[in-house]
């Protein structure tokens, strides 16, 4: 099949778009106002940018008020947000989060999570995650939409700090993901989660592949001269 998406005349029973870039990571973004009210929300559109230094990426579209989420706007007015990783055991936990609660609502609170202080940032951490990323803000990119929900500002962040427990490290040094079991957003209202992993060693076809390891790895300071 073919549509063009100007015209949306795709002619399935649901839209596909958000079932193509499968799976998605789920950005649990944890945020502060200026009051020191706590936020906590879930965003599918979010990745990583680079590692050298790291920076990650979220979209937060629009309400259907046509108003900016509060997350947007406690990142923009502090300059700080925090990073979840969301896993198989806290998917509930998540759910609940993703509920418009009005501002005065403390997520945290609402979903029973537990709030872990912060080193290097103001925003609390969820306690029950594995791994957390203290994030500063760097930029937000503003995209109009058709509809007021297509509306989205994409949020860039710098990490500067990474919290692990440490029961999820491997002897090897790599994170026990399997363990973790990584959430991870589908289209519709379809989730998966991380329950097999496999290696594919970087191809030798146009020679030494020692730089593309470092890169996939994300060895920072590697390619310093």
């Amino acid at each position: 099949m073919f549509y063009e998406t100007e015209k949306n005349d795709h002619g399935l029973a649901r839209p596909p778009f958000k079932s193509i870039a499968v799976p998605r990571p789920i950005g649990w973004i944890s945020t502060l106002d200026e009051n020191g009210n706590a936020n906590l929300a879930p965003y599918s559109q979010f990745t990583n940018l680079t590692f050298d230094p790291p920076y990650i990426l979220l979209s937060v579209n629009q309400g259907i008020d046509a108003l900016r989420k509060d997350t947007t706007n406690n990142i923009e007015r502090t300059g700080e947000f925090v990073h979840n990783m969301v896993t198989y055991d806290l998917m509930q936990q998540m759910n609940t989060t993703a509920a418009a609660f009005p501002p005065d609502v403390d997520e945290f609170e609402a979903a029973g999570l537990t709030k872990a202080p912060s080193v290097l940032v103001k925003p609390w951490r969820v306690a029950e995650s594995p791994v957390q990323l203290e994030c500063k803000y760097v930029q937000t990119i503003r995209l109009p939409g058709t509809s007021c929900v297509g509306s989205a500002d994409i949020i860039i962040g710098k990490v500067v700090g990474v919290h692990i427990k440490d029961e999820f490290i491997l002897p090897d040094g790599k994170l026990d993901i399997l363990k973790i079991r990584p959430l991870a957003r589908m289209g519709y209202s379809d989730y998966t989660c991380v329950d097999r992993i496999f290696t594919i060693e970087p191809s030798k076809a146009a020679g030494d592949n020692e730089e593309r390891t470092l890169g996939l790895e994300g060895a920072t300071g590697a390619f310093n001269k």
